[in-house]
């Protein structure tokens, strides 16, 4: 990953803070899609709302589709607005990033005291997600 695509990532969720610290926590999260994506155009930011996602098997595209919240400059974003993410809705993100072979991808949960977020890469050689932290971003940037 770039520093631009770090940065990419990184805007993505100020814009997503600035929607939980206007609305707060705990609403539907059809009201908080929405307001990401005012947030988004507010700041210049052309993501696709409802992205489609198809799927293919062995070459021939299949009919089951599935949706993702946003889509913005390769990066796959889920909103959640639960008590607490759980392992299903991180598998679901996952079978995003799989499914469409974009290795960046964001999850955020609105339903939390502070606005829960989790970065994630794919990385589709050894068929693994990694969870980007404080701790290891840095070396997985590229100058």
């Amino acid at each position: 990953m770039t520093k631009r695509e770090y940065k990419e990532m990184y805007d993505v969720v100020g814009a997503a803070m600035e929607v939980f610290n206007t609305l707060g926590r705990g609403m539907a999260e059809a009201v908080y899609q929405e307001a990401l994506a005012i947030e988004f155009q507010q700041r210049g930011m052309k993501a696709e709302r409802e992205k489609m996602l198809t799927l293919s098997y062995k070459g021939f595209p299949m009919q089951k589709t599935y949706f993702a919240d946003f889509y913005y400059r390769g990066i796959l974003v889920e909103l959640k607005s639960v008590e607490e993410v759980s392992s299903e809705h991180r598998a679901q993100l996952f079978n995003y990033m799989r499914i469409t072979e974009k290795y960046r991808g964001l999850l955020f949960n609105f339903g939390e005291k502070s606005l829960h977020t989790e970065r994630y890469l794919y990385l589709p050689e050894e068929d693994d997600f990694v969870l980007l932290n404080q701790d290891n971003y840095k070396s997985d940037i590229d100058d």
